[in-house]
């Protein structure tokens, strides 16, 4: 369903009272309310069907199965419901939804939901759809999207996953477009370990965060370099790799001068964060505090220097 820009909202932006600083630790009741009421358009209302009822109740029984399971629960609610019964799941998913406390928990069952809505609703004919149903699926991704950045919730579904989005500039400058490309086949490797990233940083888990990101630096180094044929260490770390891809050329001579600061760049905005925060032991005492915004920046630059890589790749003969 489209996304109306009310009068409510408008004045909102006059009055100066829209969100423009991103939250990540609560997810107000109101945005749980426009999701649960993509769902109903998305995989759809039971009560209102009654040929496709069962299909669309055995979705939401899929959904809640997972969810008890991975939370070690045998109900998501505190009332009796019948585990076993489909007809009751979307019920316990939408009181369980809205009553959650855990922020990340809420995450999860959106990230869960819209793999359903993307990889079976919008299946040719789901629900009796016909060629509408992939429409209907991609409009409810994108709708979630943008309920995400009117609540002011610093986060986006992409490529079957919530990722974290602390500048929405960047995200659709520099993420997306970098995304786009490790969609790749040859890119698999690096695509995986991009969005790790994401999804450590979003469960807090900072160092690992650093890990994937240099991995996801190295991986895709290593798909130009086969690519293109330049001979290389498949064991080879990030320094070495980056000397490959210089001496073969992907930065043409004539802007290397221009471009002086950019082997460092290539090597220590990834590498050295990973290197002195995640890449070795920590020792007998606590793992050193990772800060969000280095972590932020780091994944940021991963998205850029892929992003550079690939369309510096594109140029070479």
């Amino acid at each position: 369903m489209p996304v109306f820009d009310l009068y409510s909202k408008r004045r909102k932006r006059e009055l100066g009272q829209a969100p423009d600083v991103f939250s990540y630790d609560e997810i107000p009741q109101g945005f749980r309310t426009q999701v649960a009421h993509i769902w109903s358009d998305a995989i759809g209302d039971p009560n209102l069907s009654d040929y496709y009822a069962e299909d669309m109740q055995q979705w939401y029984h899929e959904i809640v199965k997972v969810l008890r399971r991975e939370y070690s629960v045998f109900q998501l609610v505190s009332r009796y419901m019948n585990p076993n019964d489909p007809s009751q799941a979307r019920s316990e998913l939408i009181q369980w939804f809205l009553a959650e406390k855990d922020p990340t928990k809420i995450l999860d069952a959106i990230e869960l939901s819209f793999r359903v809505i993307n990889n079976v609703c919008g299946e040719f004919n789901y629900a009796g759809r016909g060629d509408g149903a992939r429409k209907i699926a991609t409009e409810a991704s994108e709708e979630l999207n943008t309920r995400f950045k009117e609540n002011g919730i610093g986060y986006q579904y992409t490529d079957g996953q919530i990722v974290r989005v602390d500048s929405q500039l960047v995200h659709k400058v520099v993420v997306v477009p970098a995304l786009t490309v490790l969609r790749g086949k040859a890119f698999k490797n690096a695509q995986d370990e991009f969005l790790s990233a994401y999804e450590h940083f979003r469960h807090g888990k900072k160092q690992e965060a650093l890990v994937d990101c240099s991995k996801c630096f190295e991986s895709t180094m290593k798909v130009i370099c086969t690519k293109r044929k330049w001979p290389f260490d498949p064991k080879a770390a990030a320094k070495d790799l980056v000397n490959v891809c210089l001496t073969n050329g992907l930065i043409p001579a004539y802007w290397q001068g221009h471009f002086s600061g950019l082997r460092s760049v290539l090597e220590s905005a990834i590498s050295t964060p990973r290197n002195r925060q995640a890449g070795h032991g920590a020792g007998a005492g606590p793992a050193p505090e990772v800060p969000d915004e280095l972590v932020s920046y780091v994944l940021h630059m991963t998205a850029a220097t892929v992003l550079f890589l690939a369309e510096g790749e594109k140029r070479l003969r």
